[in-house]
């Protein structure tokens, strides 16, 4: 049996050709091949994969970006674990930089935490462990059995402002939304900037629609057994029936109106820096970027960590004030490029790399979150 002497395999599970090229980075920094594996789907599109090499024994890294075709993905990465599974492979630890699904960890109204049902997923077809980078929220962490290592593009994208953003210090970190605030905080601290919020009628937050019983059904007038009636209500001033509750509670549950849309900070004469983790549909971001043009700033840039830009995305950045789009390599984006020569991609494989090879060494990750923030 011919086993590698480094004792650790790294594959590539996506059967697409532009998304394998992360893992090709990543395995030129480790200095190993691309273990030998083929990926495709039948003409009846189910995903079938084929092991070429032996893995009995050994530690495996699969490295799994998400295009587009996100359920597709996530069918390669299931059964890529599985077979390795079966094949007596002793560790079996996803790369996922970009963690699908990562939106929907929040129960709304009757639907369901399907980050949740992913994690579980995972667990059942073999990894052991997860190597990802910025999870749209923290606390996804806790929805797995096995360790996750959370890591951050932040020292990149920091990195990217100081060198490639002409006359950085007279910048002003932006966030586009009040739930965004702590994250474009933590890069106005490390850059030593100012820090403006966009909040108003414009912006629509998760927490507005992350559980149906923060809205409860309008109360209709029924008659019926006495029992049935809606208890008393207690107000400062007096007690009154339920029949005359009826329009006090009508008027409690009505929708919250927002403010009008506002920017908190000066960003007068400055060049303004959105900061946000994740830029799929981009109307929010252009409706920001419109807003702070009209308040002053000069130059508009958008930093996120995963670049999905998905439908018309490319086209409207095109088009809109925004001067500069910069994303990570965790998500293939070569074509949107090509569409929008605004878009620029900062390299992630290097610290991907590194986590593999510390995990592989049994080495502390302390180092990779060096000079991160809590609220990173």
């Amino acid at each position: 049996m011919n086993v590698p002497k480094s004792g650790y395999r790294v594959f590539s599970a996506n059967s697409s050709a532009a998304c394998t090229e992360l893992a090709k980075q990543i395995t030129e920094r480790l200095g190993v091949e691309l273990g030998k594996s083929v990926v495709y789907q039948e003409s009846n599109r189910e995903t079938r994969v084929d092991v070429k090499e032996s893995v009995r024994g050994q530690t495996i890294f699969i490295i799994q970006t998400i295009p587009r075709d996100v359920n597709t993905a996530i069918m390669e990465l299931l059964v890529m674990a599985y077979a390795l599974k079966t094949s007596c492979a002793k560790n079996i630890i996803g790369v996922i930089p970009y963690f699908p699904y990562s939106k929907q960890c929040k129960m709304r109204k009757r639907g369901s935490i399907v980050c949740k049902l992913l994690a579980s997923m995972l667990a059942k077809a073999g990894l052991t462990h997860i190597i990802t980078m910025d999870l749209h929220q923290k606390e996804i962490q806790g929805f797995f059995s096995f360790p996750v290592d959370n890591l951050r593009a932040s020292p990149f994208l920091l990195q990217y402002i100081q060198e490639e953003i002409p006359d950085y210090r007279n910048a002003i970190i932006v966030a586009k939304s009040p739930s965004a605030a702590k994250r474009a905080q933590s890069y106005a601290e490390r850059l030593r900037l100012g820090l403006a919020v966009i909040h108003g009628e414009a912006q629509c937050a998760e927490s507005d629609m992350a559980d149906g019983r923060h809205s409860p059904p309008c109360v209709r007038n029924t008659s019926g057994h006495p029992g049935l009636e809606l208890p008393f209500t207690v107000l400062p001033s007096c007690i009154i029936s339920a029949s005359a509750t009826d329009s006090s509670l009508n008027e409690v549950m009505m929708a919250k109106e927002k403010p009008p849309i506002t920017v908190v900070g000066d960003v007068g004469g400055r060049i303004a820096i959105i900061i946000d983790d994740i830029i799929d549909d981009v109307e929010d971001f252009i409706a920001a970027a419109d807003i702070l043009k009209e308040r002053g700033a000069y130059k508009i840039y958008i930093m996120a960590t995963h670049g999905l830009l998905s439908a018309d995305a490319p086209r409207l950045i095109e088009e809109s004030a925004i001067d500069e789009v910069v994303v990570t390599n965790t998500v293939p984006h070569e074509v949107q490029k090509l569409q929008c020569p605004k878009i620029k991609t900062v390299d992630v494989s290097m610290i991907l790399a590194e986590a593999i090879r510390r995990i592989h060494n049994g080495e502390s990750m302390a180092y990779l979150f060096r000079n991160i923030t809590v609220d990173d």
